[in-house]
């Protein structure tokens, strides 16, 4: 719906809760000196929220002034934690508007469920706040784009959590293999292998008292609470979470898509397959998936491993690059036929202000320029798509045997490659059997990078938003 529209339906409805509401689109006008303090509100507290508060606490001139979280359990625990770091005590609120609400407040850490990134994201633009929204910034590629523009038009510095960002290490491979000095960059390879055990089956109970479970819900359609859902495996839900390729993968499928020279977007296609394999439980998201990409020249192909496994090249959670003269994993280099790595030469990658991603945010914030920003908003929406592209393909797949092959991937030899290993991990190293076993094969999607949807296909582009549940709205336009 139109924001106007939407603005004034969440004054009525929440006036009439009792609720505060964002008070407008304008920020309050502070210009930040280099010793002014910044008043942060850190908004979930479970798991990564800890690492936000950690961070913010040991910076300079940084006073965190809101905990945020609709779960008040989470409270304590996090009030000690900033008090013992001399900052005070902060205020504590359930509902993330009552702090956006705040004048004085400059910024909104957010760590909460995946599907409150964008939303909260765009509310506190909106309220003149400036971000660090942990990844992936979106819950599906069309929110993802939103709180981009929101960014944009509002005039907001808006850091995504892709600390890889912030590395020179990686930022030096990155300007290596652009260098074209080991020739062309042919794979870009993600790896998540992540061991996740089993999550069991939850019954569905009353939510505990100190949970606001509908805010905890907020743009998600009204379901019933079990314990499988707060705190963390939420990630295996497809309402709230996106899997691993969009949890911790979205780290290395950032990296591999900074690799690609020409400022990689969105891919040609994309092709994803995989299952949920080892044990049945309550989980929706596959345990077990790769996708392909297509990026012309090279391509991205990202593998997630959930069960046991032995590591890749060295690497369990990380990136492998095959270029035209040999192999970069662990950043070293092997040379083509040879097992004995060379260092990589001594470059150096561009120079943004401020350490750590965190540090590097709040310069600037300063700064007022989103130049400065290591993970800027769009580079965090472009990484996320790519795992919520590799999901739509994945859910619109049909399930098919193991055996014979598939022939889906033509003749990418990479991607058979890829799907060998597959096999093997969970053949020998999990001692599934693979006849009669099946896996979903997903649809192969054509991407129009251009407009971020999907070419001639109606129920995947259905699938690149959701419906919201009000007054928890993602607009359609700002």
């Amino acid at each position: 719906m139109p924001l106007l529209n939407r603005r004034q339906f969440m004054r009525h409805t929440l006036a009439a809760a009792g609720t505060v509401v964002i008070s407008g689109t304008k920020s309050s006008g502070r210009v930040l000196g280099a010793n002014d303090t910044i008043h942060v509100a850190v908004a979930g507290l479970n798991g990564r929220g800890g690492a936000h508060i950690s961070a913010f606490s040991s910076l300079p001139n940084v006073r965190i002034t809101y905990l945020i979280d609709p779960d008040a359990r989470t409270f304590g625990p996090k009030v000690k934690a900033v008090e013992a770091k001399g900052g005070g005590t902060p205020k504590t609120v359930k509902d993330v508007r009552q702090a956006l609400d705040d004048k004085a407040l400059d910024v909104i850490s957010i760590a909460t469920p995946n599907h409150w990134h964008a939303l909260m994201t765009i509310w506190a633009c909106q309220a003149g706040k400036d971000v660090y929204v942990e990844k992936p910034c979106s819950h599906n590629v069309r929110e993802g784009r939103i709180a981009v523009e929101a960014a944009r038009k509002y005039h907001r510095i808006v850091q995504h959590g892709t600390q890889s960002r912030s590395d020179g290490g990686w930022a030096r491979v990155a300007e290596v293999i652009k260098s074209g000095r080991y020739g062309k960059l042919l794979v870009a390879r993600g790896l998540c292998y992540k061991l996740r055990r089993s999550i069991g089956t939850k019954e569905v109970t009353a939510p505990p008292a100190e949970l606001d479970f509908n805010l905890w819900l907020g743009p998600a359609a009204e379901r019933p609470f079990h314990g499988n859902l707060v705190h963390y495996n939420w990630h295996w839900f497809w309402d709230f979470g996106n899997g691993d390729i969009g949890n911790q993968g979205v780290h290395q499928m950032d990296i591999a898509r900074w690799m690609i020279p020409g400022n990689a977007t969105l891919p040609k296609s994309v092709l994803s397959l995989g299952g949920r394999f080892g044990y049945s439980d309550q989980g929706e998201t596959p345990n077990t998936q790769m996708a392909v990409f297509d990026f012309g020249e090279t391509q991205l192909i990202f593998e997630v491993r959930g069960l046991p496994t032995e590591k890749y090249l060295g690497q369990a959670i990380g990136n492998v690059f095959h270029l035209e003269a040999g192999t970069i994993a662990g950043h070293q280099f092997y040379p083509k036929g040879s097992t004995k790595p060379e260092p990589l030469p001594a470059v150096e990658g561009p120079r943004r202000p401020g350490g750590n991603h965190f540090a590097n945010f709040l310069a600037a914030v300063r700064s007022r320029n989103p130049a400065d920003l290591n993970a800027d908003i769009l580079e965090g929406h472009y990484s996320s798509a790519l795992g919520h592209l590799a999901n739509v393909s994945y859910r619109l797949g049909t399930l098919v045997p193991f055996n014979p092959r598939t022939k889906a991937f033509g003749d990418n030899q990479e991607a058979y490659e890829t799907l060998a290993r597959l096999e093997e991990h969970l053949a020998k190293g999990n001692g599934l059997k693979l006849e009669g076993l099946q896996y979903r094969l997903g649809r192969k999607l054509v991407i129009d990078a251009k407009t971020e949807t999907i070419l001639g296909d109606a129920e995947a582009n259905r699938l690149l938003t959701r419906d919201y549940r009000a007054p928890f709205v993602v607009p359609e336009r700002l």
